[in-house]
């Protein structure tokens, strides 16, 4: 099959019903929300087999990124292309209104709990919007060992052992694998590992309203992977700096992604050559210039810069809100 040369890729968000979600997403992404129940999660950068992320528009549209990243997987990723088959960050919006479930991921190195062909999980969240009952959940109060915890979960109180706070709209909040976590009330953008895999503590006595049933918990797997030594996380601290009226802020870093806030009203230079950098629009909207080329992209719409495609000029309308993420960062990638 013909392939045309790589180009900034916008993909359609991938909608998904979640018992604990809402219909806030409508506020944020321009893709209308299906039907009337509960939309927890729009998927808008996501190499599963199950959900695959599809080209919007252009000479690529209807290509999945799997298929990109097969055909030319170094004009995709760079040097990292040789660590990665498949995309390696899964990029979604939350709409979590009931209270997402109490849970942990595993980290990489406990494999006897991750299945074939997934990875550990870190995560973190950027705080967008947030309700009357917001809170966010991640790590532990002192003295919650895993007796501890164990005697809580079968009392029904594992809530008064996590350690929590309101959040505010603009906090980013990592979750390093292996932390205890959960939301309420709260709309946020997730920037995670490519992976799968969870292990719920406790639902909230939430009940599946298609089967009347509640879903079931994984405590055993959960237990062995959580980490006890993990105390109370807060919001990350922010590192800012203004250049030619352009505002950044680097919101979250770790080994696994970065992400940078950046905000501007007049024409800015997004992305880095031979690196591959993911741009989520929060607000306003503008175009990128590639090769002479336009590529417009608007309020909750996700752009996907190839490593071929490099820097490229961002021209706002108006002012523009711009989540940049860059990729894994590996030692002799």
């Amino acid at each position: 099959m013909d392939h045309p040369p790589l180009y900034p890729l916008r993909f359609e968000p991938i909608y998904q019903y979640r018992l604990w979600g809402g219909r806030r997403l409508s506020n944020l992404l321009s893709a209308p929300l299906p039907g009337n129940g509960p939309i927890g999660e729009a998927w808008i950068l996501s190499d599963r087999d199950d959900h695959p992320s599809l080209v919007a528009d252009g000479p690529l549209k209807g290509r999945s990124i799997h298929e990109l990243l097969k055909h030319s997987p170094e004009p995709m990723l760079g040097n990292l292309a040789r660590h990665f088959t498949r995309f390696p960050l899964l990029l979604k919006f939350l709409d979590v209104q009931k209270g997402l479930s109490v849970q942990v991921h595993p980290s990489d190195d406990r494999t006897e709990l991750i299945p074939v062909g997934e990875t550990g999980k870190t995560e973190a969240w950027v705080v967008l919007d947030q309700g009357p009952d917001a809170r966010i959940y991640a790590g532990l109060k002192p003295g919650t060992t895993a007796e501890v915890m164990r005697e809580a979960i079968a009392g029904g109180s594992l809530a008064d052992h996590l350690a929590g706070f309101t959040p505010e709209p603009g906090e980013g909040v990592l979750i390093r694998a292996g932390t205890v976590h959960s939301l309420r009330d709260v709309v946020v953008f997730e920037v995670q590992e490519n992976s799968d895999v969870t292990f719920r503590l406790f639902d909230w006595n939430h009940l599946d309203p298609t089967t009347r049933q509640p879903r079931a918990l994984q405590v055993d797997q959960a237990m062995a992977c959580i980490d006890f030594t993990q105390g109370s996380i807060r919001p990350a601290t922010l590192e800012a700096r203004e250049k030619d009226s352009v505002h950044r802020e680097n919101l979250l870093h770790c080994d696994r992604f970065g992400v940078c806030r950046v905000t501007g009203a007049k024409p800015f230079i997004t992305g880095a050559a031979g690196t591959c950098r993911i741009l989520v629009c929060l607000d306003g909207g503008g175009q990128l210039e590639h090769a002479s080329i336009q590529y417009r992209f608007g309020k909750g719409e996700v752009l996907l810069l190839p490593a071929v495609v490099g820097a490229c000029s961002c021209s706002p309308h108006g002012t523009a809100t711009l989540l940049e993420i860059s990729l894994p960062e590996i030692v002799n990638a």
